[in-house]
């Protein structure tokens, strides 16, 4: 399959059918996420860890003890940087029939932060479970997902605009970035909330993440900043796959926009 088919079928998966992935595997996925750039060029360090190996525990998944992770220093766009990646990783994973999850919480989070080696300010921001997914969902993940209506995604003109936040954006209208713009729709996010935001003018489309209140960590970190990591990774795979040369920019563009809404970054094409 290519980027945009896997974008298509990928879902969080949470429930494993128990097989073990081949070390080759393992070792290939890890060298993939590993050397994965990132619109910021902020080291990040993954590693495999081994939950019944380290005595780990993650309540929401069954069917599998292998976990990738990642950890980095606090710093400006961290958080987008740390998401680019991880769907990078995720979508590579799918292609190999491995399924993932992101999750930043329902985990014991103190011995995954051990088995990582934190030091210095370094942070864990999620994790994800590697494994084939099972036949059937387990009940807990049915109903999770039934909870945060797993599958819905808002529409294309509540996303999207043209010039400014006034004027919504039809398909029609996004003309060759409907493609790119309809795989930031499908990306996954923190229960669902889907908080990108995008208004395209001219040749530059400009990403803005809408906040919703509970996402800010302990640490100060915002995981929604990871989904708009994630959604900026989705853009990009469909330009790549369409063979549509881009750069990213960061200069605020000075569009008016709500109180909520926080500029992101600006991808250019060509």
């Amino acid at each position: 399959m290519n980027t945009m088919e896997l974008i298509r079928s990928r879902r969080s998966v949470r429930s494993f059918d128990g097989r073990a992935i081949p070390e080759r595997e393992k070792e290939d996925l890890l060298r993939f996420v590993s050397s994965a750039e990132t619109p910021y060029e902020l080291p990040i360090e993954w590693r495999l860890l081994d939950a019944r190996a380290q005595g780990l525990s993650c309540p929401v998944i069954t069917g599998t003890d292998i976990y990738l992770a990642g950890k980095m220093l606090p710093a400006p766009h961290a958080e987008e940087a740390f998401g680019f990646a991880f769907e990078r990783a995720a979508l590579y994973a799918l292609s190999k029939g491995i399924g993932t999850t992101c999750i930043a919480g329902t985990m014991d989070r103190p011995a995954f932060e051990r088995a990582m080696e934190l030091s210095g300010g370094e942070v864990m921001p999620c994790i994800t479970p590697l494994g084939y997914p099972a036949a059937k969902m387990s009940l807990r993940e049915s109903m999770m997902r039934k909870g945060v209506r797993a599958d819905s995604r808002l529409e294309f003109a509540e996303l999207f605009f043209d010039g400014g936040f006034s004027a919504p954006l039809t398909e029609k209208k996004a003309g060759e970035l409907a493609d790119a713009l309809e795989m930031v729709r499908l990306a996954p996010s923190a229960v669902n909330k889907q908080p990108w935001r995008a208004v395209v003018c001219g040749s530059t489309v400009h990403f803005y993440e809408k906040r919703s209140k509970g996402f800010i960590t302990a640490q100060g970190w915002d995981v929604q900043k990871i989904d708009m990591g994630i959604a900026l990774c989705h853009f990009v795979c469909g330009l790549e796959e369409r063979g549509r040369p881009y750069s990213f920019a960061f200069d605020e563009p000075g569009l008016e926009h709500g109180a909520d809404t926080a500029y992101i970054a600006s991808v250019r094409m060509g």
